[in-house]
């Protein structure tokens, strides 16, 4: 009775309403609560809802900090070596199974089988790996590689690489010349070496899924493509860089916004395998976040963090997301 009553979109908007308001409440209800608790005064065990002045001190007093910026920068290098490693490991992982070698679907499952474990799992295995006792440095040790190392100058390859606070390639004074009052950055931007073995722990856990993204899109390259391309003397080398792996540039830009999005709100596989490292090399936002607001009491400043985290990923999902709708249209 009901549906002879109301019109095809009436009874959809019905139909979905129960989502509607279950969303509105605890995610963009939430949100917002968040967000004015990020302008507030509540610092302590104490609620203080009172607005503080100016109403964006906060976020001021936060980016000040030599631990947020170090996480600003550790969250721009982690995804920046995270994503590049993935997409060229994943992208050669695939175009090797793709030449339709021996063993194709053992190694297909072989490949993909880390994505299947939790970042918990991955962390805990490769902060084993990585311990100087023993770890990776313990097997070269017994090789002799890290003798090696040593004797031209280099040392050994794995001690110290999660306890290091050394950042190399900094840019501090780049910065300061091309950035107004960039030469009161509080920490220097660079590469933490600590954070390294972090991204490839990442890279190890996720390049399965950018393989069965690459090889995905290899399938929907027809064999007349490639066979025309032999035809007109392309070698294999030139097959692929000059005509496969440019055709695949749309799955490339839908892998790199996934792992964008898990990088930015990566906390697990570095809390498991480093926590905030030494001198703040491997923190990351979502752990400030953790420690603001069950550690320091500082629930101001987690919900600040937390709008930064949000804002960070909406800079990328939301331009990606109206570039698909215009496209379906």
């Amino acid at each position: 009775m009901i549906g002879r009553t109301l019109g095809p979109r009436k009874q959809g908007l019905l139909l979905l309403l129960p989502s509607l308001v279950l969303t509105g409440i605890f995610v963009y209800g939430f949100v917002g609560t968040s967000f004015f608790f990020s302008l507030t005064n509540w610092r302590t065990l104490a609620v203080d809802l009172s607005l503080r002045e100016p109403l964006w001190q906060t976020y001021a007093d936060m980016l000040r900090m030599p631990r947020f910026q170090a996480d600003l920068r550790n969250t721009f290098v982690f995804t920046v070596l995270f994503i590049g490693f993935s997409i060229g490991l994943g992208l050669t992982l695939a175009i090797l199974l793709d030449r339709a070698i021996r063993g194709r679907g053992f190694f297909r499952s072989v490949f993909l089988f880390p994505y299947a474990l939790s970042f918990i799992v991955t962390g805990v295995v490769w902060r084993w790996i990585f311990n100087p006792e023993t770890g990776i440095n313990l097997f070269f040790e017994i090789l002799g590689i890290n003798r090696v190392l040593t004797t031209v100058g280099i040392g050994p390859l794995a001690p110290g690489w999660t306890t290091d606070p050394s950042v190399v390639l900094s840019v501090n004074q780049a910065l300061a010349a091309v950035i107004p009052g960039g030469n009161t950055f509080q920490v220097e931007w660079g590469v933490p070496v600590a954070l390294i073995p972090v991204a490839i722990a990442a890279t190890w856990q996720l390049s399965g899924f950018v393989m069965a993204m690459y090889l995905g899109g290899l399938s929907g390259i027809g064999q007349a493509v490639r066979d025309a391309a032999r035809i007109d003397g392309a070698s294999e080398f030139r097959l692929y860089r000059s005509i496969i792996i440019p055709m695949l540039w749309p799955i490339t830009i839908a892998t790199a916004i996934i792992l964008l999005h898990v990088s930015l709100k990566i906390f697990d596989l570095v809390f498991a395998m480093s926590g905030v490292g030494p001198g703040f090399a491997t923190d990351v936002p979502a752990i400030f976040v953790f420690e603001m607001m069950f550690k320091a009491a500082r629930y101001n400043l987690g919900a600040a963090a937390s709008m930064v985290m949000l804002v960070l990923s909406c800079l990328i999902i939301v331009p990606y997301l109206i570039r698909l709708v215009r496209k379906g249209e």
